[in-house]
């Protein structure tokens, strides 16, 4: 890919506008991101996040820039230790484990691994430095070993939510206290509760409060002025608001230049939701779907949006991706082929034809054009992308095809161009495996097995019982078989001149998919990998079907419709 200057433009949640991204330092850039609390399964709103951030990380680095992102994991919190006391377990083991299972996730993901995963419990020094800061400057107190950041010493609070001091009423997303000089005042150290873990401080042995910890833990590792801040929508307020309170109460050189946030999850047009019983981790979607369905599925929607996770969606993103490495398979079994038949491919003199040149540059131009604004990924993933996967099949086709040698050596030629530019855009998107095409295809056609309740020998003992059904003008049955399979998200392809049928994905039919309402979560103690509740939304009817890189399904079976 060529390596054309661009000027990229972030939304600025602080601004409300999108701004000419301009670092701090030239050529590098610091950002930090806000981790997970780990006491349960990381769920997909996490993966929203997650993945969002990693597409800007991956973008960063692409322009050229030496980056260091920081994302943290909250080890110690209310909820761990409420969660750890229900299954009678150490507080510290159990956010120890389920760090490594979101680690688990964020690599199927393809999120790469950030500079630094800093963890509270290991930051204690650092916490415990900056909240005597803020104390010395006169923006806390202390009240029974409690430490409270007084929001009356910070006459900016609210200036990145946009909410006023007036509006926090007691309740409201904060601690109920009634010490408190401020309903709207936050807890920087919590003091020490029976059976809780503890640490000595000036103020008496207790803990930190959520706040205070992204503050302490950036300031280590990035300074006190950095570049981007990133995290949910959700976390503007409190968490971020509190966060620029007490970092500016801290240091008055306490800077960021960019306040970026991702969107929400809604379930079936429903907000995702512990209480409506709609709360699905990434393990629970990732058991049935690929993991790179579900990064295609987030990233098929700008990451500011609200994104409307259901089956039909999932299963659209899934054959979408199939897709993909079907075409990249192809493209590299059909070049090996090609350079190992034909001795002239070596030494001939070849042109890539004018089309695949064009196409090429659109689909470069198209990557920087769209992730500079924004990150607007979905115009990648629905137009340039799968202009330039249907190119490759129809060079696919004429190396299949008798045609002069220089109509294939320009085939051939197009196409490896072309496979190595899809692949370099992939690669910026987090969509190209470390794993070879055909063990992704393989990944996919395992999952696809399990949605459909099925074995590989259920599948071909049907293809064997449809071949009989028409050697014997049987099409009622063959017809039958086909169908059922197809509602079952399998698809069944004639492959052209052969007397061989293979198999495939495909989205099931909308009257197959589980009917029963969404399952509330389980506890921690309780949840393994369960199945993907249900959509009650119909699959989308403008939704384009992916066009097939090898065979398409064949027809019914019937004798007047001839098999494609």
């Amino acid at each position: 890919m060529a390596n054309e200057k661009v000027e990229f433009q972030v939304y600025n949640s602080m601004t409300r506008q999108k701004e000419v991204f301009i670092p701090k330092e030239p050529g590098k850039v610091k950002m930090y991101v806000c981790g997970v609390t780990s006491y349960d399964y990381s769920h997909i709103g996490h993966a929203r996040a997650y993945v969002a951030f990693d597409l800007l990380y991956r973008y960063l680095k692409y322009l050229g820039y030496e980056v260091v992102y920081v994302r943290n994991f909250t080890d110690v919190d209310d909820k761990i230790i409420r969660r750890a006391n229900e299954l009678g377990e150490d507080p510290t083991a159990l956010s120890g484990r389920y760090c490594q299972e979101f680690l688990k996730d964020m690599d199927d993901l393809q999120c790469l691994q950030p500079t630094h995963q800093p963890r509270v419990t290991e930051h204690m020094e650092q916490i415990k430095e900056m909240i005597a800061k803020i104390m010395a400057n006169g923006c806390a107190y202390t009240i029974n070993g409690d430490v409270y950041f007084s929001v009356d010493s910070f006459p900016e609070y609210g200036r990145l939510s946009g909410r006023k001091l007036e509006d926090n009423r007691a309740g409201e997303r904060v601690e109920v206290d009634s010490r408190k000089k401020n309903p709207a005042d936050f807890a920087l150290w919590k003091s020490a509760k029976p059976g809780e873990p503890s640490w000595e401080s000036p103020w008496g042995p207790g803990r930190p409060g959520w706040h205070i910890e992204c503050s302490a833990m950036s300031a280590h590792y990035l300074t006190h002025s950095f570049d981007i801040h990133g995290g949910g929508m959700d976390l503007t307020f409190p968490h971020h608001e509190n966060e620029i309170a007490q970092s500016c109460a801290a240091c008055r050189e306490s800077n960021i230049s960019y306040w970026m946030h991702n969107g929400f999850v809604n379930i079936d047009d429903e907000k995702m939701s512990k209480s409506l019983g709609n709360f699905f981790t990434i393990r629970e979607v990732t058991r049935l779907y690929h993991p790179l369905a579900l990064r295609y599925f987030l990233l098929g929607n700008h990451y500011r949006s609200p994104v409307n996770y259901s089956i039909s969606q999932i299963e659209i993103a899934s054959e979408s991706v199939f897709y993909i490495y079907q075409t990249l398979l192809d493209s590299e079994e059909a070049l090996s082929a090609f350079q190992q038949g034909t001795e002239t491919a070596k030494n001939a003199k070849g042109r890539v034809t004018p089309q695949a040149q064009e196409c090429i540059n659109k689909l470069c131009n198209e990557l920087k054009t769209k992730l500079s604004d924004d990150l607007h990924t979905p115009t990648i993933l629905n137009a340039a992308l799968q202009e330039a996967l249907k190119l490759m099949n129809s060079c696919l086709t004429i190396l299949k095809k008798k045609q002069q040698k220089q109509q294939h050596l320009s085939a051939s030629l197009s196409l490896t161009e072309l496979l190595k530019e899809v692949k370099a855009v992939l690669d910026v998107l987090g969509l190209l495996a470390g794993s070879t095409c055909a063990e992704v295809l393989q990944q996919f056609k395992e999952r696809a097995l399990k949605r459909a309740e099925l074995t590989e020998e259920d599948v071909l003992h049907a293809i064997e019982e449809r071949a009989l059904a028409r050697k014997n003008k049987d099409f009622a049955r063959s017809d039958q078989i086909r169908t059922d399979l197809a509602a079952k998200g399998i698809s069944l392809m004639d492959i052209t001149g052969t007397t061989e049928t293979a198999w495939r994905p495909c989205v099931r039919s909308i009257q197959e998919q589980p009917a029963a309402p969404a399952q509330p979560k389980k506890s921690a103690a309780a949840v393994q990998e369960q199945p993907v509740a249900p959509s009650q939304q119909k699959q989308p009817s403008a939704a384009p079907q992916q066009e097939q890189p090898t065979t398409a399904p064949a027809q019914q079976d019937h004798p007047t419709v001839p098999p494609q």
